[in-house]
Protein backbone atom coordinates (compact mmCIF):
# COMPACT_ATOMS: atom_id res chain seq x y z
CA UNK A 1 0.00 0.00 0.00
CA UNK A 2 1.08 3.58 -0.59
CA UNK A 3 3.07 5.49 1.99
CA UNK A 4 4.45 9.03 2.34
CA UNK A 5 7.83 8.02 0.91
CA UNK A 6 6.33 7.40 -2.51
CA UNK A 7 6.88 9.92 -5.29
CA UNK A 8 3.87 11.44 -7.04
CA UNK A 9 4.76 9.38 -10.13
CA UNK A 10 4.69 6.17 -8.08
CA UNK A 11 1.33 7.13 -6.57
CA UNK A 12 -0.15 7.79 -10.00
CA UNK A 13 1.16 4.48 -11.34
CA UNK A 14 -0.36 2.69 -8.37
CA UNK A 15 -3.76 4.32 -8.87
CA UNK A 16 -3.69 3.62 -12.61
CA UNK A 17 -3.09 -0.07 -11.94
CA UNK A 18 -5.76 -0.24 -9.24
CA UNK A 19 -9.28 1.10 -8.98
CA UNK A 20 -9.82 4.55 -7.47
CA UNK A 21 -11.51 4.11 -4.10
CA UNK A 22 -12.46 5.95 -0.91
CA UNK A 23 -9.66 4.09 0.85
CA UNK A 24 -7.06 5.50 -1.55
CA UNK A 25 -8.62 8.96 -1.31
CA UNK A 26 -8.47 8.97 2.51
CA UNK A 27 -4.85 7.87 2.40
CA UNK A 28 -3.89 10.63 -0.03
CA UNK A 29 -5.77 13.35 1.86
CA UNK A 30 -3.19 13.03 4.63
CA UNK A 31 -0.44 13.92 2.15
CA UNK A 32 -0.11 17.73 2.02
CA UNK A 33 1.95 17.88 -1.18
CA UNK A 34 0.28 20.04 -3.85
CA UNK A 35 0.94 17.41 -6.50
CA UNK A 36 -0.88 14.79 -4.47
CA UNK A 37 -3.84 17.09 -3.86
CA UNK A 38 -4.03 17.71 -7.63
CA UNK A 39 -4.09 13.94 -8.15
CA UNK A 40 -7.08 13.68 -5.81
CA UNK A 41 -9.01 16.29 -7.80
CA UNK A 42 -8.09 14.61 -11.09
CA UNK A 43 -9.20 11.12 -10.05
CA UNK A 44 -12.34 12.44 -8.36
CA UNK A 45 -13.28 14.12 -11.63
CA UNK A 46 -12.53 10.93 -13.56
CA UNK A 47 -14.71 8.96 -11.15
CA UNK A 48 -17.58 11.40 -11.68
CA UNK A 49 -17.24 11.13 -15.47
CA UNK A 50 -17.22 7.33 -15.21
CA UNK A 51 -20.35 7.45 -13.04
CA UNK A 52 -22.18 9.58 -15.61
CA UNK A 53 -21.08 7.33 -18.47
CA UNK A 54 -22.25 4.29 -16.55
CA UNK A 55 -25.66 5.87 -16.00
CA UNK A 56 -25.86 6.82 -19.67
CA UNK A 57 -25.02 3.25 -20.71
CA UNK A 58 -27.74 1.96 -18.41
CA UNK A 59 -30.26 4.33 -20.02
CA UNK A 60 -29.14 3.22 -23.49
CA UNK A 61 -29.82 -0.39 -22.54
CA UNK A 62 -33.53 0.16 -21.80
CA UNK A 63 -34.88 -1.18 -25.11
CA UNK A 64 -32.62 -4.24 -25.00
CA UNK A 65 -33.48 -4.98 -21.36
CA UNK A 66 -37.20 -4.87 -22.17
CA UNK A 67 -36.79 -7.51 -24.87
CA UNK A 68 -34.43 -9.70 -22.82
CA UNK A 69 -37.00 -9.73 -20.01
CA UNK A 70 -39.51 -11.08 -22.53
CA UNK A 71 -37.16 -13.97 -23.23
CA UNK A 72 -35.90 -12.61 -26.56
CA UNK A 73 -32.25 -13.48 -26.34
CA UNK A 74 -30.97 -12.16 -29.67
CA UNK A 75 -31.83 -8.46 -30.05
CA UNK A 76 -30.34 -6.89 -33.17
CA UNK A 77 -29.70 -3.19 -33.59
CA UNK A 78 -29.72 -1.79 -37.13
CA UNK A 79 -28.40 1.53 -38.44
CA UNK A 80 -26.89 3.02 -41.57
CA UNK A 81 -24.15 5.40 -42.65
CA UNK A 82 -23.92 7.43 -45.83
CA UNK A 83 -27.39 8.60 -46.79
CA UNK A 84 -26.25 12.13 -47.57
CA UNK A 85 -22.95 11.95 -49.50
CA UNK A 86 -22.58 12.73 -53.19
CA UNK A 87 -20.38 9.66 -53.72
CA UNK A 88 -19.93 6.15 -52.38
CA UNK A 89 -22.29 3.46 -51.15
CA UNK A 90 -24.81 3.51 -48.33
CA UNK A 91 -23.79 1.01 -45.65
CA UNK A 92 -26.04 -0.55 -43.03
CA UNK A 93 -25.06 -2.77 -40.13
CA UNK A 94 -26.91 -5.20 -37.87
CA UNK A 95 -25.38 -6.05 -34.49
CA UNK A 96 -26.47 -8.50 -31.78
CA UNK A 97 -24.86 -7.84 -28.40
CA UNK A 98 -24.63 -10.25 -25.45
CA UNK A 99 -26.59 -9.37 -22.32
CA UNK A 100 -23.38 -8.71 -20.38
CA UNK A 101 -21.98 -6.33 -23.00
CA UNK A 102 -20.47 -3.22 -21.43
CA UNK A 103 -18.70 -0.36 -23.18
CA UNK A 104 -18.49 2.95 -21.36
CA UNK A 105 -18.79 5.89 -23.76
CA UNK A 106 -20.78 3.97 -26.37
CA UNK A 107 -22.93 6.43 -28.30
CA UNK A 108 -24.12 7.52 -31.72
CA UNK A 109 -21.11 7.27 -34.06
CA UNK A 110 -21.54 10.93 -35.10
CA UNK A 111 -20.78 12.00 -31.52
CA UNK A 112 -17.45 10.13 -31.45
CA UNK A 113 -14.18 11.12 -33.03
CA UNK A 114 -12.50 8.87 -35.59
CA UNK A 115 -9.97 7.39 -33.16
CA UNK A 116 -12.69 6.47 -30.66
CA UNK A 117 -14.92 4.99 -33.38
CA UNK A 118 -12.07 2.81 -34.59
CA UNK A 119 -11.34 1.59 -31.05
CA UNK A 120 -15.00 0.89 -30.32
CA UNK A 121 -15.38 -0.84 -33.69
CA UNK A 122 -12.71 -3.39 -32.75
CA UNK A 123 -14.25 -3.92 -29.31
CA UNK A 124 -17.76 -4.43 -30.75
CA UNK A 125 -16.52 -6.85 -33.41
CA UNK A 126 -14.66 -8.88 -30.79
CA UNK A 127 -17.50 -8.98 -28.25
CA UNK A 128 -20.72 -9.06 -30.31
CA UNK A 129 -22.66 -12.30 -30.63
CA UNK A 130 -22.99 -11.53 -34.34
CA UNK A 131 -22.80 -8.64 -36.79
CA UNK A 132 -23.19 -8.08 -40.51
CA UNK A 133 -23.15 -5.23 -43.01
CA UNK A 134 -25.22 -4.51 -46.09
CA UNK A 135 -23.82 -2.32 -48.87
CA UNK A 136 -25.77 -0.70 -51.72
CA UNK A 137 -23.66 0.85 -54.46
CA UNK A 138 -24.27 4.25 -56.12
CA UNK A 139 -25.69 2.79 -59.34
CA UNK A 140 -28.49 1.10 -57.39
CA UNK A 141 -29.03 4.21 -55.26
CA UNK A 142 -29.65 6.12 -58.50
CA UNK A 143 -32.11 3.45 -59.65
CA UNK A 144 -34.26 3.05 -56.53
CA UNK A 145 -33.52 6.28 -54.52
CA UNK A 146 -31.57 6.64 -51.30
CA UNK A 147 -34.45 5.83 -48.95
CA UNK A 148 -35.18 2.49 -50.63
CA UNK A 149 -31.45 1.81 -50.90
CA UNK A 150 -31.09 2.38 -47.16
CA UNK A 151 -33.89 -0.07 -46.43
CA UNK A 152 -32.36 -2.61 -48.79
CA UNK A 153 -28.96 -2.26 -47.11
CA UNK A 154 -30.59 -2.88 -43.73
CA UNK A 155 -32.46 -5.92 -45.03
CA UNK A 156 -29.26 -7.31 -46.54
CA UNK A 157 -27.46 -6.95 -43.21
CA UNK A 158 -30.29 -8.72 -41.37
CA UNK A 159 -30.68 -11.48 -43.95
CA UNK A 160 -26.98 -12.34 -43.78
CA UNK A 161 -26.26 -11.98 -40.08
CA UNK A 162 -25.00 -15.37 -38.82
CA UNK A 163 -27.42 -15.51 -35.87
CA UNK A 164 -31.15 -15.07 -36.51
CA UNK A 165 -32.56 -12.23 -34.37
CA UNK A 166 -35.53 -12.65 -32.03
CA UNK A 167 -36.25 -8.94 -32.18
CA UNK A 168 -34.88 -5.97 -34.15
CA UNK A 169 -34.37 -2.35 -33.11
CA UNK A 170 -34.07 -0.07 -36.14
CA UNK A 171 -32.94 3.53 -36.28
CA UNK A 172 -35.91 5.58 -37.60
CA UNK A 173 -36.72 3.32 -40.58
CA UNK A 174 -39.72 0.96 -40.81
CA UNK A 175 -38.90 -2.40 -42.39
CA UNK A 176 -42.02 -4.26 -43.47
CA UNK A 177 -42.64 -8.02 -43.45
CA UNK A 178 -39.69 -9.01 -41.29
CA UNK A 179 -39.76 -12.61 -39.98
CA UNK A 180 -39.33 -11.29 -36.43
CA UNK A 181 -40.76 -8.50 -34.29
CA UNK A 182 -39.22 -5.05 -34.57
CA UNK A 183 -39.30 -1.47 -33.32
CA UNK A 184 -38.45 1.64 -35.29
CA UNK A 185 -36.89 4.18 -32.91
CA UNK A 186 -36.43 7.85 -33.80
CA UNK A 187 -32.83 8.82 -33.00
CA UNK A 188 -32.31 5.22 -32.01
CA UNK A 189 -28.52 5.55 -32.19
CA UNK A 190 -28.82 7.85 -29.16
CA UNK A 191 -31.27 5.59 -27.28
CA UNK A 192 -30.12 1.99 -27.81
CA UNK A 193 -26.75 0.29 -27.28
CA UNK A 194 -27.43 -2.13 -30.15
CA UNK A 195 -28.30 0.63 -32.61
CA UNK A 196 -25.35 2.73 -31.41
CA UNK A 197 -23.06 -0.26 -31.97
CA UNK A 198 -24.54 -0.76 -35.44
CA UNK A 199 -23.99 2.92 -36.24
CA UNK A 200 -20.29 2.54 -35.40
CA UNK A 201 -19.90 -0.64 -37.48
CA UNK A 202 -21.65 1.02 -40.44
CA UNK A 203 -19.72 4.30 -40.17
CA UNK A 204 -16.26 2.76 -39.80
CA UNK A 205 -16.94 0.24 -42.58
CA UNK A 206 -18.02 3.00 -44.94
CA UNK A 207 -15.14 5.31 -44.02
CA UNK A 208 -12.68 2.51 -44.76
CA UNK A 209 -14.30 1.94 -48.15
CA UNK A 210 -14.04 5.64 -48.95
CA UNK A 211 -10.35 5.59 -47.97
CA UNK A 212 -9.86 2.80 -50.52
CA UNK A 213 -11.68 4.88 -53.16
CA UNK A 214 -9.36 7.77 -52.30
CA UNK A 215 -6.47 5.70 -53.65
CA UNK A 216 -8.27 5.49 -57.02
CA UNK A 217 -9.53 9.07 -57.10
CA UNK A 218 -7.21 11.18 -54.90
CA UNK A 219 -8.29 14.49 -56.44
CA UNK A 220 -11.68 14.28 -54.68
CA UNK A 221 -10.21 13.79 -51.16
CA UNK A 222 -12.64 10.97 -50.30
CA UNK A 223 -10.36 10.02 -47.41
CA UNK A 224 -11.21 13.34 -45.75
CA UNK A 225 -14.79 14.05 -46.87
CA UNK A 226 -16.16 10.47 -47.14
CA UNK A 227 -17.98 11.55 -50.29
CA UNK A 228 -19.90 14.43 -48.70
CA UNK A 229 -20.35 17.66 -50.62
CA UNK A 230 -17.53 19.76 -49.22
CA UNK A 231 -16.38 22.81 -51.14
CA UNK A 232 -13.25 21.03 -52.32
CA UNK A 233 -15.25 17.99 -53.44
CA UNK A 234 -17.67 20.12 -55.46
CA UNK A 235 -14.82 22.09 -57.02
CA UNK A 236 -13.14 18.78 -57.97
CA UNK A 237 -16.37 17.62 -59.65
CA UNK A 238 -16.45 20.78 -61.76
CA UNK A 239 -12.77 20.38 -62.64
CA UNK A 240 -12.48 16.61 -63.18
CA UNK A 241 -16.07 15.46 -63.73
CA UNK A 242 -17.72 12.56 -61.92
CA UNK A 243 -16.48 9.05 -61.19
CA UNK A 244 -18.12 5.62 -61.22
CA UNK A 245 -18.84 5.97 -57.50
CA UNK A 246 -20.66 9.29 -57.71
CA UNK A 247 -24.44 9.30 -57.24
CA UNK A 248 -25.73 10.96 -60.39
CA UNK A 249 -29.17 11.53 -58.87
CA UNK A 250 -27.51 13.64 -56.15
CA UNK A 251 -25.61 15.83 -58.63
CA UNK A 252 -28.39 17.35 -60.72
CA UNK A 253 -28.15 20.77 -59.10
CA UNK A 254 -24.34 20.74 -59.08
CA UNK A 255 -23.88 19.62 -62.69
Amino acid sequence: MMDSSWSIKQIKEYIDSNEWSDEIKLKLQKDTRKGVQKLIKFYEKQAEIKKKLSQHFKELSTFEQAQWLKGKRYVAGVDEAGRGPLAGPVVAAAVILPQDFYLLGLDDSKKLNKQTRERYFEYIVENAIAYQTGIIEPVEIDQINIYQATKQAMRTALENIPVKPDHVLIDAVELEDLPYTSDSIIKGDQKSISIAAASIIAKVTRDRLMTEYHQQFPQYQFEKNSGYGTQHHIEAIHQFGITAIHRKSFLKNIM
